[in-house]
């Protein structure tokens, strides 16, 4: 039985080690929304929000996460009893959008009850793997060479994969340079973030010359169509990222044919419960999932490397170790990387690592909890 009996809210501002840009715009600092639950024998779970401060990605933003959750969210998961953390995600559902910030709670619910239980998070997910393949994310450079620089980086590095965000103006040249300092043998992908539209057709047809692992959601999310009519004009295979909200859209994905991969963000569908009925239909469909990175402190990254361990996650995910993005994480031990792999803590009870909440206390930039009864 999961009874949530208070809930923290807490945002934090972790400054990146160096700007991160895709097509939409440029990263320098996060602010990170986090979720504390706790239940009445003082077990805690935590989950973080992977809102961004702008809706540039997604229409949800920290502000609007933070909103969500002291008005509606947080009255409807305090003081309740849940037999399984899987129920917190339908007793959500009366709440339309918002999938980000229900994920935050969401997912704190399944750290909280694999604490409770004793039991890894991996485990009560379902997670088979005692390690998962990482690979890396490089934001959009000022020019093409500077980009092969990181990527070939990367390569010696250990990641196994290299994915590159490209925009227009900013993508064949890049990949080519890319693609020649790393070689045919280096998996290679690229992710527009929805920077295209049907009339760059013929010019992404031009990737096909690369060898690509993949062309990462190239036109508008709500589009599912004309990704089906691209991918059947291409040979490079389709992610869909932004389009896959929820199990839903997966499904529409596999009849429209809208993309061959999916990445799988669990703070962006709603949480596990959404992520593992994704996962459940792309295996179904013999489609290939793999994890995506949101620029995640520890907590979320804890998540995604629990979420990661299942079985049809086939490709490395956005899985960078804590020195990849932050000085310092708040999470203890760091998330590290050995030969492109990630281990999963499986041995420890809810997400394996510990938070430093002298340190958190010190980045936080405001807070708020809700105790059992209490109505926001």
């Amino acid at each position: 039985m999961l009874e949530i009996t208070r809930l923290t809210l807490r945002e934090i501002e972790l400054e990146l080690k160096e700007p991160f840009r895709i097509s939409s715009g440029v990263c320098r600092e996060r602010r990170v929304l986090l979720v504390e639950l706790e239940n009445a024998d003082g077990v805690t779970g935590w989950g973080e929000c992977v809102a961004g401060e702008r809706p540039n990605y997604s229409p949800e933003t920290v502000d609007t996460a933070w909103l969500a959750i002291q008005r509606w969210i947080a009255p409807l998961v305090l003081g309740r009893a849940f037999e399984h953390p899987s129920e917190v995600y339908g007793a959500l559902g009366a709440i339309r959008g918002h999938h980000m910030a229900r994920a935050a709670v969401e997912m704190a619910a399944w750290e909280l009850a694999s604490r409770a239980q004793g039991v890894s998070l991996a485990e009560l997910l379902g997670g088979t793997r005692e390690r998962v393949e990482t690979g890396i994310s490089l934001g959009i450079q000022e020019d093409p060479a500077q980009l092969a620089q990181k990527a070939v980086a990367a390569r010696d590095e250990g990641y196994r994969r290299v994915k590159l965000k490209i925009a227009p103006g900013m993508d064949l040249a890049y990949v080519e340079a890319v693609r020649a300092a790393v070689g045919d043998d280096t998996p290679l992908s690229v992710d527009a973030n929805a920077a295209y539209t049907p009339a760059d057709t013929e010019h992404l047809r031009k990737l096909d010359a690369f060898g690509l692992v993949m062309l990462e959601q190239p036109f508008d999310p709500g589009d599912l169509v004309r990704h089906a009519v691209l991918q059947r004009s291409i040979q490079t295979p389709i992610c869909l990222d932004e389009s896959i909200t929820e199990p839903e859209r997966a499904a529409d994905m596999v009849v429209l044919g809208s993309g061959r991969i999916i990445n799988i963000k669990p703070g962006r569908v709603g949480g596990f419960t959404a992520a593992l009925a994704i996962h459940q239909v792309a295996a179904e469909h013999d489609i290939p999932v793999w994890c995506g990175g949101m620029l995640e402190s520890g907590v979320g990254r804890a998540h995604n490397i629990a979420l990661a361990s299942l079985p049809n996650f086939q490709l490395p995910g956005d899985l960078s170790p804590s020195r990849r993005y932050w000085e310092r994480d708040i999470v203890s031990p760091e998330w590290t990387m050995e030969d492109g792999l990630v281990s999963v803590p499986s041995e420890r009870p809810g997400m394996g690592v510990d938070i430093d909440i002298d340190y958190v206390a010190s980045l936080t930039a405001r807070s708020e909890t809700f105790p059992a009864g209490e109505r926001a």
